[in-house]
């Protein structure tokens, strides 16, 4: 089997190579075309927009091209008109690329490309769920938000995080967690830390904050993104400890605890359940919806328009993945993005994401999402992947390529 990508030139001269085609569909192109994956794989319908009822009362109407959506974070509620954007065709130069670093990687990998201007998207494996680990945090700062828009919460708000309320991993804010008397901080700074550190006790305190799991499913329903196509999870704790084979305690917050419970279990108790959560993901998603859901956020279809720029702004703030998607967005360019990262079982890593928005200077935007679900091959070889997709959308966009929403 190959083992990573190999030479990026190859994919590159694929590319260039496709820029001298006509542009068409790239549910037409013939390299769209791509043999499904031999292992049962869960699927959403919708390959472009995510359509699901919801009750009669919603505060937020379908969005469509052409036609209204309600803005509740405006005083009269009035249906305000969107601008009607046509679709073109997806470029076959980057509909080529996409798919060749696709099937060239030794993995199951997802990759989705969305532009935030003309509509079009390319993909592979777009409409396969994939664990999203902590990409799922970009939910909750949502539907934090969305609660601010509404009135429902403040930024301000005071939040008290005690030793009862830590996770596991990547929780930095746990050694402000002294005593039984906590840690008080505001919601903002949850957000902050969640958001740009990626911090698992963080993230689950504004989630606690809002209400909690069935809070952002139902934000997401009233945006009419299904959970055949974003699904959140049960919070850190309990889909970490599911996805070792464990029971959650909460004496497994504390140092190293939880490393020291997995490491004896019997290895097969592991593999069966690291197979279970990649078979049906609790967090997954499909990459086209998230890209689709990215667009929105971008346009402002997803929040009121201060809450989108205080979102953008901490999304751009991120040190989280700095070799991943940004390292290979070319100079002169802005990305924000949410990475997320699952649990290893050695030789294979699962949920390495990188998910964002690369926009030039000429203020083009397209929305990108690389979901790896499971490899073995090593970091370098992953973070060569990701990077390759950035410089074949800016390779693309800067050689006189780009498709814009007035052709």
């Amino acid at each position: 089997m190959r083992q990573g990508l190999g030479p990026l030139s190859a994919a590159l001269a694929v590319l260039a190579l496709a820029s001298s085609c006509t542009a068409i569909p790239s549910s037409t192109h013939p390299s769209a075309r791509i043999a499904a994956p031999a292992q049962p794989a869960v699927r959403y319908a919708p390959p472009r927009e995510v359509v699901q009822p919801v009750p009669q009362q919603a505060a937020v109407q379908r969005v469509q091209r052409g036609g209204t959506v309600s803005a509740p974070w405006l005083p009269n509620r009035n249906a305000v008109p969107t601008p009607r954007v046509p679709v073109t065709a997806a470029p076959p130069a980057l509909v080529a690329s996409i798919q060749a670093l696709g099937r060239q990687f030794n993995g199951k990998v997802g990759i989705a490309v969305q532009s935030v201007d003309a509509g079009w998207t390319v993909s592979h494996n777009g409409d396969l769920l994939f664990p999203q680990q902590s990409v799922s945090k970009l939910w909750v700062a949502m539907t934090m938000l969305d609660a601010v828009d509404r009135g429902k919460l403040t930024l301000d708000r005071d939040v008290t995080i005690r030793p009862s309320d830590l996770t596991l991993f990547h929780q930095p804010i746990a050694a402000l967690v002294n005593s039984e008397k906590g840690y008080t901080t505001s919601l903002r700074s949850l957000f902050e830390r969640a958001m740009t550190q990626s911090d698992n006790t963080a993230n689950d305190s504004v989630l606690r904050t809002v209400g909690g799991p069935d809070a952002v499913r139902s934000y997401l329903a009233r945006r009419f993104i299904g959970s055949d196509s974003i699904r959140f999870g049960p919070g850190e704790r309990l889909l970490q400890s599911q996805t070792a084979g464990l029971t959650w305690s909460q004496n497994m917050s504390a140092g190293r605890n939880f490393y020291a419970a997995r490491s004896n279990l019997p290895r097969s108790v592991r593999e069966r359940a690291l197979d279970n959560y990649l078979a049906d993901p609790p967090d997954g998603a499909a990459p086209l919806a998230i890209v689709g859901a990215l667009a929105r956020l971008q346009k402002g279809e997803m929040l009121s328009p201060s809450s989108t720029q205080v979102l953008l702004a901490t999304m751009e703030r991120a040190k989280t993945g700095p070799q991943r998607i940004k390292a290979g967005v070319p100079a002169g360019w802005t990305y924000l993005h949410k990475t997320g990262t699952g649990q290893d079982l050695a030789p294979r890593s699962t949920g390495y994401n990188d998910v964002g928005i690369m926009t030039a200077p000429d203020g083009s935007s397209y929305a990108i999402a690389v979901m790896i679900g499971e490899t073995t091959v090593g970091i370098p070889q992953r973070w060569e992947l990701m990077q390759a997709v950035s410089r074949a959308v800016g390779t693309l966009h800067q050689g006189g390529a780009r498709y814009s929403a007035a052709r």
